[in-house]
């Protein structure tokens, strides 16, 4: 069993495509809860049958690797904004966590009794991504967007977009929070900055942030409220379920 500290998060995720034993997801389907199987079968395609079936296969053996609860015996509840959190089984320790998924990619960051939040994106779908910023950023991220050499400015789009996706999934709001409400900044230094407009009363410095890039393809950032103290330290770990150990 694993232990994580006060100080501490873990950022677990998994490549779909290194999961496809058929031996692997038929033990996947057993971990499900009815409600989850049944959600499962009302996707269309195959591929997102498989992604959310990877996605609560990860969160149920994630879990299990902090308390001693079968993968199975785990319950959930959405709070009245639709994050899930967990509901039982009883006597558990604290573990807060938050998911993420994206073609290609899953991810699942855990703390303790702290909020958190995980965002991962595939940056070679499809969008236009300066007038998806020009529509939904605050003004001092679109000008330091569209400051940048137009080659640059895609990757950079992705890096706003998982890191504000991060930080609306912690605070379990998601898009209740406007977007434009607060500003990430890149550049000012080692650490990521952000600022808030007043109308969310946040304080910047209750929070970290940490951008990653786990494939050419995917961007990742995680959100973790450190409440002013030393920032936690952020351990990455790739796993495929029931296959690495748990």
């Amino acid at each position: 069993m694993l232990t994580i500290g006060p100080g501490a998060a873990h950022l677990w995720y998994v490549f779909c495509d290194s999961a496809r034993d058929e031996a692997l997801l038929e033990a996947y389907h057993r971990l499900m809860a009815p409600d989850e199987a049944a959600q499962q079968a009302r996707f269309l395609f195959a591929e997102n049958r498989h992604e959310y079936l990877l996605t609560r296969a990860l969160v149920r053996t994630v879990l299990s690797k902090y308390a001693n609860v079968a993968p199975e015996a785990w319950s959930f509840v959405r709070n009245e904004f639709g994050r899930p959190q967990i509901a039982g089984p009883p006597g558990v320790p604290p573990i807060r966590f938050n998911l993420s998924n994206t073609r290609g990619l899953i991810a699942c960051l855990v703390a303790l009794d702290r909020d958190v939040g995980v965002d991962v994106e595939d940056t070679e779908r499809a969008s236009s991504a300066v007038d998806i910023a020009d529509r939904f950023f605050s003004p001092g991220e679109v000008r330091a967007l569209r400051a940048l050499p137009p080659e640059r400015q895609r990757a950079r789009f992705f890096e706003y977009w998982t890191l504000k996706e991060s930080y609306i999934k912690a605070r379990g709001m998601g898009l209740a929070i406007p977007l434009d409400q607060f500003s990430f900044h890149l550049d000012d230094g080692p650490a990521i900055g952000i600022s808030f407009d007043p109308r969310l009363g946040d304080d910047r410095s209750a929070w970290q942030f940490a951008l990653y890039q786990p494939s050419a393809r995917h961007t990742m950032a995680a959100a973790i409220r450190s409440g002013g103290g030393p920032p936690l330290s952020i351990e990455l770990r790739e796993t495929v379920p029931l296959r690495d150990g748990g």
